[in-house]
């Protein structure tokens, strides 16, 4: 009786794991490391991206600031600050106010890239926030 109940809660996690990572509108394929683009921006003779910046903290070099687009008005301006720029340009997203898988500015943003028919979006996978994936590690900051 203990091992069907704990089978079935078991798979009960397993399978509501799974349904919560299927609506995340990004892939594992778009999250961009941090180092990585640390050395994107100190080398000023590679191809920038555009960076924006989609929660309330501090910005990182290059990042224009948005504004939390948990916030209609704040999406609004990213769509507005969006409108001419190339649908094959990099255009990297970060909040960093909270591990992203649970930020509340992440998913409405990516939503809007995609539905902008932008071909190379990113996210910037700060796990935890931008303090312990970023400043922290001595990154470039604005």
């Amino acid at each position: 009786m203990i091992n069907r109940f704990v089978f079935s809660l078991l798979f009960f996690f397993i399978l509501g794991g799974a349904s919560a990572q299927s609506t995340r509108p990004w892939t594992q394929d778009q999250l961009q490391d941090p180092e990585a683009l640390a050395n994107i921006l100190r080398n000023k003779s590679a191809k920038q991206p555009l960076i924006f910046n989609i929660g309330p903290m501090e910005n990182i070099k290059g990042a224009t600031s948005i504004g939390p687009t948990k916030d209609k008005s704040n999406l609004d301006k990213l769509r507005k600050a969006l409108a001419t720029v190339p649908k094959d340009k990099t255009v990297i997203i970060y909040c960093g106010c909270c591990p992203f898988r649970v930020c509340p500015n992440i998913s409405p943003a990516f939503e809007l890239l995609k539905e902008m028919k932008f071909t190379n979006p990113r996210l910037l996978n700060l796990e935890h926030n931008l303090k312990s994936n970023w400043i922290d590690q001595g990154y470039p900051m604005q």
